[in-house]
C-alpha cells in the first residue's frame, strides 16, 4: 500500500480526517460508483483510516475525489467505522474552511461559496473570511422533513419509549433524555451510547424507515437525545448524537440540527425568525436557522442553514509495514 496523506480537522471535537491522497480508484466512475466501489471492492482503505492503530470507533473520514457535475467544486465521500455515509453536516463545515484555506475555491469580498458533491446530493457552503482568514462556515441542508411524529416504540428497560424520527440528510430518532430516565449534562456517555443501541434496534424492529425518494436512504442513522428545549433565543439546546455502530458525536450534529428543526416545523412549533443554537457534550454551539420551505414528496419539509467552526489539528502520512500482522486495522470497542 502506497503512502496515504491527510489533514486532519475537528468542528466542535467531532474529527475530521481529510484523505487528500494515496486511495486509488478506477477512472470513469461517478461518485456514487467510486463509493460502491470501496464499500464493496476496496474496504481495507476505510479500515486502516478509521480503525486504530491510527483511528478509534469513533473516528470519522472524508475522502475527497473530482465532482462528476461542474455545478461542484469536488466530491467527497464520507466513511466512518461502521461504513460509508450520505451527508456530515461536521465534515462540510471543515471542508468549506478547507476548500478555502487550501485554494480550491477564491474567496470574493470576504465571503467564498463552496459547493460539494455529496452522497446525498449538492451542499452549498458560504465560508466568512475575517482579517485573511476562514471563520464560521454556514450550509443550508437537505430538504429535511418529519417521517413520524409521537411515535412509541417497545423496549425491555424502558417500556413504551415517545419519540419523532426526522430527516436531515439521513434519519434520527429523536427524544427527551429525561422521558427514560437520562440527564443530558450529567449520566455517563456510556448509557447514553446503550440506550441508543436499545432504541435503534426497537425503530428498526417496529417503525420501517422509507425516504420516499431516495432508497439508499431507507435506514436509522444515528438517535439524538436533547434536554427537552428548543434552543430558541441566546441559550442553547443540550443534545447527544450516537450515530453509526454506537459513534457519539461530539459536534452538535448538524444534519440532526436540520432534523429537529423539521421535527419542530411538523409539530406548529418553529418560530421562521428565530435563530435556534444547539450545543454538543463538547460544549460546542450550532446555530441554525429555516432557509426556505419545501416539499419531499408527500412531506412538507424545510431547509435549514446551520452555521459552526472547524479547526486543524495537524497533517499526517500513513504507511504500513509488510510484517506488521496489526497494520490493516482492528477495534477493540
Amino acid at each position: 500500500m502506497n503512502p496515504i496523506k491527510t489533514v486532519e480537522m475537528h468542528t466542535g471535537g467531532e474529527p475530521l480526517r481529510i484523505i487528500t491522497e494515496g486511495v486509488p480508484l478506477p477512472d470513469g466512475l461517478t461518485l456514487a460508483e467510486k463509493r460502491g466501489y470501496l464499500r464493496d471492492e476496496a474496504d481495507h482503505y476505510r479500515r486502516f483510516l478509521m480503525f486504530e492503530p491510527r483511528g478509534h470507533r469513533d473516528m470519522y473520514g472524508a475522502l475527497l475525489v473530482p465532482a462528476d457535475t461542474d455545478d461542484a467544486d469536488f466530491g467527497v465521500i464520507f466513511m466512518h467505522s461502521e461504513g460509508y455515509g450520505f451527508m456530515c453536516g461536521h465534515a462540510i463545515i471543515a471542508l468549506g474552511r478547507y476548500a478555502v484555506d487550501h485554494g480550491i475555491v477564491e474567496p470574493i469580498n470576504g465571503v467564498a461559496h463552496v459547493t460539494l458533491q455529496c452522497p446525498s446530493g449538492l451542499i452549498k457552503a458560504t465560508v466568512d473570511i475575517h482579517d485573511g482568514h476562514s471563520t464560521a462556515v454556514r450550509f443550508e441542508s437537505a430538504p429535511s422533513f418529519a417521517f413520524k411524529t409521537d411515535q412509541f416504540v417497545n423496549t425491555a428497560p424502558y417500556g413504551p419509549v415517545e419519540l419523532d424520527i426526522g430527516f436531515g440528510g439521513v434519519f434520527y430518532g429523536i427524544l427527551d433524555a429525561a422521558s427514560i430516565g437520562l440527564n443530558i449534562s450529567s449520566t455517563p456517555v456510556q448509557d447514553f451510547i446503550a440506550a441508543a443501541n436499545i432504541l435503534k434496534n426497537a425503530i428498526s424492529k417496529e417503525i420501517e424507515i422509507i425516504h420516499p425518494v431516495e432508497p439508499e436512504l431507507d435506514y436509522l442513522y444515528g438517535v439524538i437525545f436533547t434536554d427537552g428545549q428548543t434552543g430558541a433565543g441566546p441559550k442553547p439546546s443540550k443534545n447527544i448524537c450516537v450515530f453509526a455502530d454506537g459513534q457519539l458525536d461530539r459536534s452538535p450534529t448538524g444534519s440532526g440540527n436540520a432534523a429537529r428543526l423539521a421535527i419542530m416545523a411538523a409539530k406548529g412549533g418553529l418560530d421562521e425568525n428565530q435563530d435556534y443554537h444547539f450545543e454538543s457534550i463538547t460544549g460546542s454551539v450550532f446555530k441554525a436557522t429555516v432557509k426556505s420551505h419545501t416539499t419531499v414528496d408527500r412531506y412538507k419539509g424545510v431547509t435549514v442553514e446551520v452555521s459552526g467552526r472547524a479547526h486543524y489539528s495537524g497533517t499526517a502520512e500513513f504507511t504500513v509495514e509488510d510484517d506488521d500482522m496489526l497494520g490493516s486495522g482492528f477495534l477493540l470497542r
